[in-house]
């Protein structure tokens, strides 16, 4: 049985979505896993994990906008506002999307599907640098 766990930090540019799959491969090939689980955790409570569309930016960019139209900035019912006006919302986006993903690896590769990556999605405008667990389970 390997057990094997990273964490590898991603510097962001404000609101949007970060790629992170060739760091995921980089860290599954390096482990020595052939069969299991990986599972990816993202540490924070204002920004999320995604397995999206990675051939078509603009799928990213539309789910983005929606979100952003579900929970707008600036409503007056939010009591948590010291951080700024995309505290709260980065919070409640957090809490709808996910803080973790867990794929299969198969033949020591996570088993993506043709058009998916796995990306963090930071929900806050300013600049970031989260970490994000990585942690593979199953036989060499």
């Amino acid at each position: 049985m390997i057990c094997q766990n990273t964490t590898i930090t991603v510097s962001t540019k404000g609101q949007g979505t970060y790629e992170i799959t060739p760091e995921v491969e980089s860290f599954l090939q390096n482990s020595g896993l052939q069969e299991g689980q990986l599972t990816v955790f993202c540490q924070h409570t204002s920004c999320s994990l995604v397995i999206m569309e990675n051939a078509d930016p603009s799928a990213r960019v539309d789910l983005e906008a929606f979100l952003n139209r579900l929970v707008p900035e600036n409503q007056k019912e939010f009591t948590h506002t010291m951080e700024g006006p995309d505290d709260m919302p980065s919070h409640i986006k957090m809490a709808l999307t996910r803080s973790a993903e867990c794929v299969p690896v198969t033949g020591g590769q996570a088993v993506l599907g043709t058009w998916q990556g796995i990306f963090l999605w930071e929900h806050r405008r300013s600049s970031h640098r989260r970490r994000i667990v990585l942690s593979a389970v199953g036989t060499g």
